[in-house]
């Protein structure tokens, strides 16, 4: 077994909620267990050995009201030096905690109905719930009573606390807008069949080195059984997983091996002792992948308003302000999205002006392009895997383009992340980064991205085509801004990247042949 394993067995993870106190008062972590913190949603940040952490924080169906965004913006002030983080599995994420004051942040956190339980570590991860839940007039159903469910049920359940690897679940309504089911180990897509209200169930995705997508178990499901198919699945993959390599060790390789076919059978005959009933796939997302962004109409005559931060990353004053203008133009009432954005729902329409102009004063704008379609990961700055820096040169990245994207017609979408792990996703972009470091013969280390060119958990369904050669951190906005440009300037009305790409080849976008154009060094 890897180590992981056998410390688990030597001390069941979520007992690490019984050792924090004990560590915060001696101001010490045993570095034999300090793994275990990820349980507690707690990891040690860059450099390990000064003794910094950052903790990630669940929001159950991923939504929270303006006051419980005020005492997260204060934590983050008064803890974490100021960085609070919105994820792309939209959770919170703090930096620069010490274990001393762990303790008072998950008491304060408790009473907002926020919680670190699982949002790390071998067990259920944060639970995807469409942010369109409730309100969208396109949406099957309403799903984040199922989100609370699967919550209450799965996430921090000592059953599923020692699973062979860390696993991920979405809940998704609008079938033609969202495609986030194809990128997790279980995803449940409303859709109706003989106008019947169920569910599509996709199994086995998850991307890092390598990446598979999705593969549909071929049921079709009542609401009512999401819960319990959801704990059959996690059951059959805690009991059968991998888990002597921690490199096999996720759902999607158990898929591979046994076949969809075949595991759906364990699933039936082991967990639930019945056959699921057969059903058809829901719609294909044409654009899945991408924030609905801008103002959109509610079902019932309101609006929702899609709240583009700049890769995820909001200081507390914003945060704030953002609160009040949930009070002040919604109901008080906010969420965060899978693509690192917020929503603000519940405004009339007579207030959208006002408030769009005042989110625009925060740069906050909800009429963007890049800005809400660019996600990075943590990177160099905090994460101890990663090898290139990211959010900020992210950021960079995106107010050089944003004034020259502002007319594009369809949606583009650039993941950018610091090592191979895809924590935000660089196989289903239009452009994805994938960090890495290139050593010259005299030692030198540079900071490369790999590119994945046209992945696409929409329509195409499928990873994108890794590119030969590397961009040069330096020649990060020259190569995206050229390959941009390209696109605009080649493509017909409405024709998305992936089919730009498709019609005039991906060899097209090479890095070597992009910036030899531009005149720049090639990697």
């Amino acid at each position: 077994m890897a180590d992981i394993e056998a410390l688990k067995k030597e001390l069941p993870p979520f007992q690490i909620f019984d050792l924090i106190p004990q560590y915060a008062a001696q101001g010490f972590i045993d570095p034999e267990r300090i793994d275990l913190l990820k349980w507690a949603g707690v990891y040690p940040q860059r450099p390990q050995e000064d003794g910094y952490l950052m903790m990630r924080v669940r929001v159950p169906a991923a939504e929270f009201s303006s006051a419980t965004l005020r005492e997260v913006a204060n934590i983050a002030e008064e803890y974490g030096r100021g960085f609070l983080d919105v994820t792309d599995r939209q959770a919170f994420q703090f930096h620069w905690l010490t274990i001393d004051k762990i303790p008072a942040i998950f008491d304060r956190l408790s009473p907002l109905g926020l919680h670190p339980r699982g949002a790390c570590g071998d067990t259920v991860r944060a639970v995807i719930a469409s942010p369109l839940a409730g309100l969208d007039a396109r949406e099957i159903m309403d799903v984040r009573p199922l989100a609370h469910a699967m919550e209450g049920t799965l996430t921090g359940n000592p059953d599923f606390q020692d699973l062979p690897r860390k696993f991920k679940m979405s809940l998704t309504a609008t079938p033609e807008l969202e495609g986030i089911h194809l990128i997790n180990d279980i995803g449940f897509l409303a859709h109706r069949v003989n106008g019947e209200v169920g569910f599509d169930v996709w199994v086995g995705g998850g991307l890092g080195a390598v990446a598979h997508l999705a593969r549909r178990l071929g049921v079709f499901i009542r609401p009512e059984e999401v819960v319990e198919v959801g704990q059959a699945i996690t059951a059959a993959y805690r009991d059968h997983g991998y888990r002597q390599n921690r490199k096999k060790s996720r759902l999607k390789y158990l898929i591979k091996d046994l076949g969809v076919e075949r595991f759906r059978e364990i699933v039936e005959t082991e967990y639930l002792g019945r056959q699921l009933p057969d059903g058809p796939p829901a719609p294909v997302a044409r654009f899945g992948g991408n924030d609905v962004l801008g103002v959109n109409p509610q079902a019932d005559g309101l609006n929702y308003v899609v709240v583009a931060t700049t890769v995820g990353r909001i200081n507390p004053d914003k945060a704030r302000a953002l609160s009040d203008l949930a009070d002040r133009y919604g109901q008080g009432v906010l969420r965060t999205t899978a693509f690192q954005n917020m929503v603000i729902p519940h405004v009339r329409s007579e207030d959208v002006a006002a408030l769009s102009e005042a989110l625009a004063a925060l740069d906050l704008a909800p009429k963007t392009t890049i800005r809400g379609t660019t996600i990075a990961c943590t990177g160099r700055e905090f994460c101890r895997l990663a090898l290139t820096e990211t959010k900020a040169r992210t950021a960079d990245l995106v107010e050089h383009l944003e004034p020259l994207t502002l007319a594009l017609d369809v949606p583009f979408t650039i993941n950018l992340t610091g090592c191979s792990n895809a924590c935000t996703r660089y196989q289903v972009a239009d452009l994805g980064f994938m960090g890495a470091n290139r050593t010259d013969k005299d030692g030198t280390i540079h900071e490369v991205y790999n590119v994945h060119l046209a992945g696409s958990i929409g329509q195409a369904q499928r990873t994108g085509t890794k590119l030969k050669g590397a961009v040069p951190a330096e020649a990060l906005s020259a190569y995206t801004e050229a390959v941009l440009a390209d696109f605009q300037a080649g493509k017909q009305p409405g024709e998305s990247f992936v089919e730009y790409a498709d019609r005039v080849g991906h060899e097209r976008f090479t890095p070597d042949a992009v910036l030899a154009a531009r005149e720049l060094v090639p990697a």
